[in-house]
């Protein structure tokens, strides 16, 4: 069930990063400033977050199959609108938002598919696999979506986008049991009232310390191509093409699946806040410089943006095990909503932060520009040790 619902993740989100990893291209084509493109960064995270209220807490009421297969099918439409429709600013946030709707009901829902079925630390490390998963999706997404709009264009990548959510669709559905569901007569508070979920402290710290991760790493995300492409353009032979700087941010990608599982199991032995909070700390550190290295040998660029990936995802596994064990099934998806609603909260708010503090800090032509950006997104893990520090000492 694991390697199934792992598999089918990965799929679902062929489309996930086409935007992102052709940002130079689109950028240069729409006449895009780094605002409007931060912009359609941030709507697909918009779209996941007027979804996954909803989807997610259907999963409690209805069986997390059928609400999956619905939103990989809106996954693919909003994929196969972009390649035929989009045309600029507008199209581009109407079918960003789609897509993003429709990671909405298949990431937490199919995580809630598989834990349905499994308890104790058998759940926390195929919660950690599930959530490596992403990685890969994120991965395959960037390489052959960069790979495929060098050769055939980027609307075909985007047609390739909508492939892999149709395929996840049928495995999904045939091969996975179906979820478990609130019994009948089992009270039920309205389907978005979540201050039942709210009442456990152990799931607010939880979910403050996911928003904290998305705002670094879906910001991170958002802008890695666009970073590498400007770091190339500095080196002595100008090596700034999209399609190497999406080869490279896929390779950096590959090592988030690796710390999401080796993190979760550091987590097991040392204890999940100690390791939270030693992956936070270390990421947001890490990005509050990363920006400032753009003139530095591209190698060294690359080494130091796999360890900063690499500590992002270091708590990511620990993070979504530790509410899910904190939760009664009975409110799981409810739980799952408020994770992910205020996780891709931040998600959306990063990108659009980011692009707004590189044009207000001189455009994405200047180096000091990128490095308050990362800054930007930094900060808050950078300070979350102290904070965590100052709490104990109160």
């Amino acid at each position: 069930m694991t390697a199934l619902m792992c598999g089918a993740e990965a799929l679902s989100m062929t489309g996930f990063a086409c935007y992102t990893t052709l940002l130079p291209i689109l950028m240069k084509e729409w006449e895009l400033s780094n605002t409007q493109a931060g912009f359609v960064g941030g709507i697909f995270y918009t779209g996941y977050m007027v979804a996954v209220p909803v989807l997610a807490s259907l999963t409690d009421r209805v069986d997390s199959r059928r609400v999956y297969v619905f939103s990989c099918v809106l996954s693919a439409l909003g994929a196969v609108g972009f390649a035929l429709f989009a045309d600029g600013l507008w199209g581009a946030l109407l079918f960003q938002f789609i897509i993003g709707a429709g990671l909405g009901g298949t990431y937490m829902p199919g995580l809630k598919t598989l834990t349905d079925h499994l308890e104790g630390r058998a759940q926390s490390r195929a919660t950690a696999f599930y959530t490596a998963a992403f990685g890969v999706g994120s991965s395959i997404s960037i390489l052959l979506s960069g790979k495929i709009a060098a050769t055939l264009g980027w609307p075909a990548a985007f047609a390739f986008g909508a492939g892999g959510p149709v395929i996840a669709a049928m495995l999904v559905y045939a091969g996975m049991p179906g979820g478990r569901v609130r019994a009948a007569h089992a009270a039920s508070p309205a389907l978005l009232d979540f201050r039942p979920v709210l009442k456990n402290r152990m799931t607010r710290l939880y979910v403050i310390g996911y928003s904290l991760h998305n705002y670094e790493l879906f910001g991170q995300r958002s802008w890695m191509v666009a970073f590498l492409v400007f770091c190339g353009s500095l080196q002595a032979k100008g090596a700034g093409l999209p399609l190497a700087a999406a080869t490279f941010a896929a390779i950096v990608n590959a090592l988030g699946p690796v710390m999401s599982v080796c993190g979760n199991e550091l987590a097991l032995r040392f204890g999940r806040e100690r390791m939270i909070f030693f992956f936070m700390g270390a990421s947001g550190l890490l990005a509050c410089v990363l920006g400032y290295t753009a003139s530095l040998p591209w190698l060294f660029v690359i080494l130091l943006m796999c360890v900063h990936y690499g500590c992002m995802l270091g708590d990511s596994g620990a993070l979504t095990s530790g509410v899910i064990a904190t939760t009664s099934p009975e409110q799981r998806g409810a739980t799952m909503a408020v994770y992910s609603l205020s996780g891709f909260t931040a998600a959306f708010l990063a990108p659009l932060i980011f692009g707004v503090v590189l044009d207000l800090a001189g455009g994405n032509t200047n180096p000091v520009a990128w490095g308050l950006a990362f800054g930007s997104i930094g900060i808050f893990g950078a300070l979350a040790p102290l904070a965590r520090w100052l709490a104990q000492r109160r």
